[in-house]
């Protein structure tokens, strides 16, 4: 009964109230849910055309990039397009100082010099199925969440077993609506991506961290690689007999842009998002937990500049790394000035008090009736313990490269006790080989400064009765010294440095353990692990599992309760459309964003020789003599645009979707003010961020003379704007 009621809500469209750009919807129930309302906003193509197991769709041009990002398929030969920033790491190994394609860019001008991305996967999705039923045998409603999810467990991998699926496809299942409901996603996986093309940082990471998140935006975040696959076009691991994949559908290019009001489509996979916290959950977040993340990833950042700014091999070695640190730290501080400025808390509350209002009036709703009451005990039993986890994950885990070492001994450890000795001495030989590569991203001083800053801070910071033991003894013992400490602590230990890491592999098991477990970086990492395992997760294990049952539960009643509201679930890095359309937005009193910006912005933000606002001679030469090819609109180069779809993390990379099924743009950001949508979407700020498709196709064709890249392409005019080619 419990599932038919969840299924007669979720299936709700006529009652239902919708604001048009909130919603990340699940592709296989777009004709039931979302197709009149799609069309309604513009949309030309059917909800088949966008997702069908039976025919070639817009699914089978999307792919998982790296299990982090989407990336789609824009030609009949396995072309990929996604954010230059979900790249980055690829490019950056193959970055030298002589070879610096960061700074230059690259671009293959054949197959045959396409650069192999080891470890690289491309996921496309096969088809969707609703697993309930199946993943909810055997459980009740009275269990906890942690007896649930054992059983949940069990039965998904008895699924997984059973569900029909090719020799090349596999299976995975996501819980979605808090555990209400189960579906199985049967893909297939190629693992030999190459890199084509890249442009160089001054244009794909045009303003990079200054500019993150923020509109006006003019940066051409994207790249190419493509898929290879084995001739039988299955999944093979790299070899030099592959071919370029040949895909079931790919998008064909507008060239005719987009205007105010025009259809938008999102399709990928975002992360996640917990838009139905109540305001207690949300309070949480925005004034406990962010301002911790804040400003220890603020102190780190500063560090990072400080040197990247002075030295060339500095700023090789960390781009990446700030990048990742500084992407979150920014979207943190955006999200809680956004649910600030919106009034997310009061909003929350309202909704909050008109469930309580309900469920009092309604005898079926009993059993709901503390639902509110028992998250909120819950939760602020928690705060405490979530801020100390906090304090540890950001000042000693997330930002210091001194915890991946300890995690790779680690890792040797349990290759030993769970395998073979044999496979233990391969895995640490192989270590010792490759010492010199784990720490050619590593400057030990700047590790130092960095460790030294953040150790002050948690200190000072974390609740003192949860202050690890270890921490709280060796402060006594150095006075508080940070700085000699953090000094002893590296110059001791021989996790830090590649010659050390040869001199302890060289050691029989016996002699290793004994150097492994009296090193001082291990006993401060095993001390901090103890301690948030059994002096604070054993504690908030048993909060979070209350919360956990309660959200469930919560989303249930919340879908019963309110039958004139359509509920979508929350991302879980599962394929997902957002659509909405190109709007701009007012953030402030007196300031109102438009929907476009041009080439023009670039040239007026460009300062010779600068970290963020360089720009390359020949664009420079481009803008000056307008030779924008076909890609112009009225005499100026479109860069980028905004719309009201709902993104979050994942989705960059995704495909901008017009009305007619082909790509306008490429997604890679959200508006700073808009950040808060993970939590809080209020479509009068809500935008995400893409770079214009003719942008894109400039920079391949007319900077860096690629127009091979081109040709395999399918460039249309749906808006019958067509042009001469110049």
């Amino acid at each position: 009964m419990k599932n038919k009621l969840l299924l007669i809500s979720f299936l709700i469209i006529l009652k239902n109230v919708l604001f048009a750009g909130e919603g990340m919807w699940l592709p296989l129930f777009l004709k039931q849910l979302n197709e009149k309302e799609m069309k309604s906003m513009g949309m030309k193509i059917k909800a088949e055309d966008i997702y069908s197991i039976n025919k070639g769709s817009l699914k089978d041009a999307i792919v998982h990039f790296g299990g982090g990002c989407t990336s789609e398929i824009i030609s009949s030969q396995g072309l990929l397009l996604t954010n230059h920033h979900c790249g980055y790491g690829y490019i950056q190994s193959y970055t030298t100082v002589q070879n610096n394609y960061l700074r230059d860019g690259f671009w293959a001008s054949n197959k045959g010099l396409e650069l192999p991305c080891s470890g690289l996967t491309a996921t496309l999705i096969s088809r969707i199925e609703d697993v309930t039923k199946d993943v909810l045998m055997g459980t009740d409603e009275n269990m906890k969440d942690s007896e649930r999810r054992i059983i949940f467990d069990k039965n998904i991998v008895d699924l997984q077993k059973r569900i029909k699926k090719e020799a090349h496809e596999d299976v995975f299942v996501r819980s979605f609506y808090n555990g209400n409901q189960f579906f199985a996603f049967i893909t297939v996986t190629y693992k030999d991506v190459r890199l084509v093309g890249t442009p160089p940082e001054s244009i794909g990471k045009f303003g990079a961290d200054t500019d993150n998140w923020v509109w006006p935006r003019h940066t051409g975040d994207f790249s190419l690689f493509r898929i290879y696959a084995n001739k039988d076009n299955l999944p093979s691991e790299y070899s030099v007999e592959n071919v370029p994949y040949t895909p079931k559908h790919f998008l064909p290019i507008s060239l005719d842009g987009v205007s105010e009001g025009d259809f938008t489509m999102v399709f990928g996979f975002p992360g996640r998002t917990n838009e139905y916290l109540t305001k207690e959950g949300v309070r949480q977040i925005v004034e406990e937990q962010n301002p911790v993340r804040i400003e220890l990833r603020d102190e780190a950042l500063k560090i990072l500049d400080k040197h990247m700014r002075v030295d060339v091999n500095t700023k090789i070695q960390y781009s990446a790394k700030y990048a990742s640190i500084s992407n979150a730290w920014k979207k943190w501080i955006g999200e809680s000035q956004g649910v600030k400025q919106t009034k997310g808390l009061e909003k929350k509350e309202k909704m909050d008090l008109e469930f309580q209002k309900r469920v009092e009036a309604n005898p079926l709703f009993i059993p709901y009736r503390n639902i509110i009451s028992d998250l909120d005990k819950n939760y602020k039993d928690l705060q405490n313990l979530s801020l100390a986890k906090d304090y540890y994950a950001e000042g000693f885990q997330r930002n210091i490269d001194l915890y991946n070492c300890y995690a790779r001994i680690k890792k040797l450890i349990a290759t030993y006790e769970g395998k073979s000795e044999k496979a233990f001495n391969d895995q640490k030989n192989e270590m010792s080989t490759n010492a010199d590569a784990f720490f050619k991203d590593v400057n030990t001083s700047i590790e130092k400064e960095i460790f030294k800053t953040l150790l002050e801070i948690v200190v000072k910071g974390v609740d003192q009765a949860l202050l690890v033991p270890h921490i709280s003894e060796k402060m006594k013992l150095y006075k508080r010294d940070y700085n000699q400490f953090t000094n002893d602590l590296y110059s001791q230990s021989l996790f830090t440095s590649p010659d050390s890491i040869r001199i302890l592999n060289a050691l029989s098991y016996p002699q290793w353990i004994a150097k492994v477990k009296s090193d001082p970086v291990w006993m401060f990492y095993e001390e901090l692990n103890y301690f948030i395992t059994y002096g604070i997760q054993s504690t908030a294990g048993n909060l979070e599992d209350n919360i956990a049952g309660l959200r469930k539960l919560h989303m249930k009643s919340l879908m019963e309760v309110f039958p004139e509201k359509r509920f979508y679930p929350d991302a879980n890095s599962t394929l997902r459309v957002s659509y909405g359309q190109v709007e701009g937005f007012s953030p402030k009193d007196g300031m109102c964003y438009k929907t476009q910006t041009y080439l023009d912005g670039v040239m007026e933000k460009y300062v010779p020789g600068d970290y963020e606002f360089d720009v390359p001679t020949k664009l420079r030469r481009l803008y000056e003599s307008k030779d924008y090819g076909q890609y112009s609109e009225d005499g100026k180069m479109p860069l980028a645009f905004i719309a009201s779809n709902h993104t979050t993390g994942g989705n960059s990379g995704s495909p901008a979707i017009d009305a007619h099924g082909n790509l306008i743009g490429l997604n890679f950001d959200r508006v700073w003010e808009g950040t808060m949508s993970d939590i809080n979407y209020d479509r009068s700020i809500c935008r995400n961020i893409m770079v214009d498709a003719r942008y894109l196709l400039f920079i391949i064709d007319k900077y860096a003379g690629a127009g091979h890249l081109i040709n395999e392409m399918k460039l249309v005019h749906p808006k019958g704007k067509k042009k001469k080619k110049k």
